[in-house]
């Protein structure tokens, strides 16, 4: 052995651009680029700017009634 390391550590996470600038992330804001871009995304879902579509068949179900207290 020469003393010199040659073991590599690869991270736990590929580098990616943050979503809000494109810039790249950072460990401590992962997977923002700064606190900033982190509050700028927080704050769209909470404004509502953001949302997880819903298909129509299951708000059907979730007001249609039970199907269970039916049986002859």
């Amino acid at each position: 052995m020469t003393g010199k390391p040659t073991d590599v550590v690869t991270p736990l996470r590929a580098k990616q651009p943050c979503p809000e600038c494109g810039k790249p992330s950072v460990r401590e804001n992962y997977p923002f680029c700064s606190p900033r871009c982190k509050a700028v995304d927080l704050n769209r879902w909470l404004s509502g700017a953001y949302a997880i579509p819903v298909r129509d068949d299951e708000e059907e179900d979730s007001t249609g009634g039970s199907e269970a207290g039916e049986r002859n």
